[in-house]
């Protein structure tokens, strides 16, 4: 599976936890016109803008993930990426929290989402800033950009983890209440035995046992026969 499989693959199934927490939002935002066709324009413009977030992320973690390529150690990222994303699966199929950090930063975002409400800014500006809401999806996401070797692939993994939201959420914009509260819940048992997948995946590609697909050899291996 390539890089860009995989974001989407994240983004895809991160859009049904999605839908339950960012998709009430997106209900919320009024359009200035009536009409389905302004409505389906003004859908396509926030989810635009949750996309262009990511891409900026993507910008900011590529150049870090570049720093660490060069340094040498991305094999010992990917193994604390794994641990971590595995940590995080944990802490959702055995019902535990690591704390409410989270609300610390959520706030000044929460501030910013109700001054562009209130004063009506439009769904492009709406969706950018709900890009940068704190949300362990979009943390996996970032942990897999990180281990890309270029600030051009980290842009391109976050993108298509962006697309992978796209259909869920734009669906659920327009149709509000289109999945019942009972249907997502179960749809979420599912998420954290991806996780799962997904960090055990992040530490055999970090270990480097040249499994096919799985863990690649080191660099340089398949030269030295």
């Amino acid at each position: 599976m390539s890089d860009q499989h995989l974001a989407f693959m994240i983004g895809l199934l991160g859009s049904i936890h999605c839908v339950g927490m960012c998709g009430p939002l997106a209900f919320a935002i009024p359009s200035l016109k009536t009409g389905w066709g302004y409505l389906i324009v003004n859908k396509l413009l926030y989810q635009a803008g949750r996309i262009i977030s990511y891409c900026l992320l993507g910008v900011l973690i590529g150049l870090a993930g570049r720093q660490i390529w060069l340094a040498g150690v991305q094999q010992g990222v990917s193994i604390l990426s794994g641990l971590l994303i595995l940590g995080a699966a944990a802490s959702r199929l055995f019902r535990f929290s690591f704390g409410k950090s989270d609300s610390i930063w959520i706030k000044p975002f929460n501030k910013a989402l109700g001054y562009a409400l209130k004063h009506k800014a439009n769904h492009l500006i709406i969706g950018i800033i709900n890009g940068f809401l704190p949300c362990g999806f979009v943390y996996l996401a970032l942990a897999g950009a990180l281990n890309t070797a270029t600030v051009s692939s980290a842009v391109s993994y976050m993108f298509w983890y962006g697309l992978g939201t796209l259909p869920l959420m734009f669906i659920a914009g327009i149709s509000a209440g289109f999945t019942s509260r009972i249907f997502r819940q179960q749809l979420n048992k599912v998420v954290p035995y991806f996780m799962v997948c997904l960090g055990l995946w992040f530490i055999l590609r970090g270990l480097e046992l040249n499994i096919p697909y799985l863990s690649p050899a080191p660099a340089g291996t398949a030269e030295c026969r």
